[in-house]
């Protein structure tokens, strides 16, 4: 019996992608995952990711990669729906993928919700098993989440080679809100790697707007 794993990568991220990944498998050889090391990304080393996702490549029956960019998150996270858009990403994977069964890591408080919002958007037949926690308890979803995990790492590799330091993307990282606030600071705006919809975007944007206005009004011109 063929099944699948889904997972997604940087969902809490300021800068970048969020990265939904898919990998099935025979039932049958999820084992050889179990012993090559396969675990929740969050628990493993860049090189040790790295090192995972070429073998896992060479074992699993098939893959499939969502990314959705920073635009899209901004104009679902408007209309508070982003668990929405996460499931309509899991449901075209599956959908590409075709598996019996796909285990999925559930982003949403109520895992079975989640699963039923994707099970009424696939266009195959396919059970979906909805869970929290999977990422780390189902060895086939955490071969996905350390799918997506690289790959994810590999589009924030991209834009450092491009933009320079700008750290791991996430808010927690000081680099990452030095970079974004220097950018705003020049710009003006939010760049389009940017989630310009998260809470330090925001802020940073209304600060820096509000100085603007403060200059206009004491200097007679914007900066």
């Amino acid at each position: 019996m063929i099944v699948a794993g889904i997972d997604e990568a940087g969902r809490g991220s300021v800068l970048g992608p969020l990265v939904v990944a898919g990998v099935k498998i025979k039932r049958s050889k999820a084992k050889y995952l179990h012993m090559i090391g396969v675990t929740d990304s969050k628990k493993l080393l860049p090189k040790e990711r790295e090192r995972l996702y070429r073998e896992i490549m060479r074992i699993i029956d098939g893959y499939h990669f969502q990314v959705l960019k920073p635009a899209d998150i901004d104009s679902f996270v408007a209309r508070k729906a982003l668990n929405s858009l996460e499931a309509a990403a899991m449901a075209r994977t599956i959908n590409r993928l075709r598996p019996k069964i796909a285990y999925v890591d559930s982003c949403d408080v109520n895992a079975r919700r989640f699963g039923k919002t994707i099970q009424s958007a696939l266009e195959c037949d396919t059970r979906v098993d909805s869970r929290h926690h999977a990422d780390s308890e189902n060895v086939v979803v955490s071969a996905a989440s350390i799918l997506a995990k690289v790959r994810r790492d590999r589009e924030i590799a991209k834009l450092r080679k491009k933009l320079g330091n700008i750290g791991s993307g996430y808010p927690s990282d000081e680099r990452t809100m030095k970079y974004l606030n220097k950018w705003i600071k020049r710009h003006r705006k939010a760049p389009e790697f940017a989630r310009s919809s998260w809470k330090p975007v925001r802020e940073m944007l209304n600060g820096h707007m509000q100085m603007k206005i403060y200059d206009f009004k004491h200097n007679g011109q914007a900066p």
